[in-house]
């Protein structure tokens, strides 16, 4: 396209900013594909912007001091792809749908107080042998090894009490299964 566009009426508009697009569509997408890290659809956007900033003023299309558009598009995509990544960086990180289902639900305080009175009293259940295993293991962060020197057992014994002690919790807790994995 020459420096001589004229922009005026609904079908010519249209078939010069076609042309703009056909000759200097891919440039500008190149550009701006480089400049919003690969993604694809930020690129496309921008192209579309740059393109109705020239439908916009078309009397920076008509000037007399170069022989093509192109730079003008050039700078006006590179300005476009510089306040949208300023944008994108002023507000928060957006969340996709699939993060929000993923995410784990916190339940307040009153339901945290619920679960460990379910828990103590499940706990109570537990053979005192049972019990002092995972004590020792799951509420004081003890290591196997730790365990098995403090209650002067095997370790393999301590693993198999902690394990009949779990299955138990699961029985006495169905609600809370996940959590006893």
């Amino acid at each position: 396209m020459t420096a001589g566009i004229t922009l005026t009426n609904g079908t010519t508009a249209e078939h010069e900013l076609a042309a703009l697009q056909r000759e200097h569509g891919r440039p500008l997408f190149a550009l701006l594909l480089r400049l919003c890290d690969g993604d694809r659809q930020r690129a496309e956007d921008l192209v579309q912007e740059t393109l109705v900033r020239a439908w916009q003023h078309p009397e920076a299309l008509r000037a007399e001091n170069f022989d093509s558009v192109r730079p003008w598009l050039l700078t006006v995509a590179r300005r476009l792809a510089i306040d949208a990544r300023r944008a994108r960086q002023a507000r928060p990180a957006e969340v996709g749908d699939a993060v929000l289902e993923n995410a784990r639900v916190i339940s307040d305080h009153a339901e945290r107080a619920a679960a460990t009175l379910d828990v103590r009293e499940a706990v109570k259940t537990l053979t005192p042998e049972h019990r002092e295993v995972l004590v020792l293991v799951y509420f004081q962060g003890a290591s196997v090894a730790e365990a098995a020197a403090a209650l002067g057992i095997p370790p393999g014994t301590v693993k198999s009490r902690a394990y009949y002690a779990l299955r138990a919790l699961r029985r006495v807790l169905p609600g809370y299964a996940a959590d006893l994995r």
